[in-house]
């Protein structure tokens, strides 16, 4: 982890020359002028992260956005949530009209097998429906195990029919983990995640050629500015 340094981040971005966006990783001290380098080199997000922390508290997090909210309001940024599904449902509330776009990494946190008329999925589905947030479809191994894929593509779908217009997808990549018993700043090895497992996943999301355009491409572009 390199917490609130960008150095990396903007040396990526720099080496396709205004073909790729990235979301970086910012404490509250950060000035305006420094958001603005940013947003030259690239940057179109900040990402809250509470989930690998182990933080749950819907109070925090509605605290965190409504601040970062009027910090990047109006620029054409938006914040990337990591978060608790039941944290991101409480919080719904007091941030679906922050007029900020929201983007909730990997399927909201919401595990595996909750079931369709749970209230904290139909919360966080609201969100969708109105248009206030996006989903990340990515990382399934981070809301379910082995025996889960079919849970996990239902769980998918279910997101895309709520709206389409606010899916998106990622890899994941590099498959960060983290060891049983391991300290979150401790090195642990990547998962072992084989390239051919994604392309299989994506079309058992996204099972229609219009709506893989969409989330793999038009919703992207609109989002991170292309």
């Amino acid at each position: 982890m390199y917490g609130v340094d960008n150095r990396l981040l903007e040396e990526s971005l720099a080496q396709p020359r205004g073909a790729v966006r990235g979301v970086a990783v910012q404490g509250p001290e950060v000035d305006d002028g420094e958001l603005a380098r940013l947003h030259a080199t690239g940057v179109r997000g900040v990402r809250v992260n509470l989930e690998s922390a182990g933080a749950s508290d819907p109070d925090a997090l509605a605290r965190l956005l409504s601040a970062w909210a009027g910090r990047v309001r109006g620029q054409g940024w938006h914040l990337q949530v990591y978060a608790s599904c039941r944290a991101l449902a409480a919080a719904a509330p007091r941030v679906r009209k922050l007029g900020v776009p929201l983007v909730f990494d990997h399927f909201a946190m919401t595990p595996a097998q909750t079931a369709p008329d749970d209230h904290e999925l139909r919360a966080i589905l609201d969100l969708v429906r109105e248009g206030a947030a996006y989903v990340k479809l990515s990382a399934p191994y981070r809301i379910g195990g082995p025996g889960d894929a079919d849970a996990v593509t239902a769980l998918a779908r279910t997101f895309a029919a709520a709206n389409p217009d606010r899916l998106l997808w990622a890899s994941d990549w590099p498959h960060t983990n983290r060891a049983p018993g391991a300290a979150p700043h401790e090195v642990s090895p990547y998962r072992d995640v084989p390239p051919g497992r994604l392309l299989e996943e994506i079309a058992a999301w996204l099972p229609d050629a219009a709506l893989r355009r969409r989330v793999l491409a038009d919703n992207p572009a609109r989002l991170y500015g292309f």
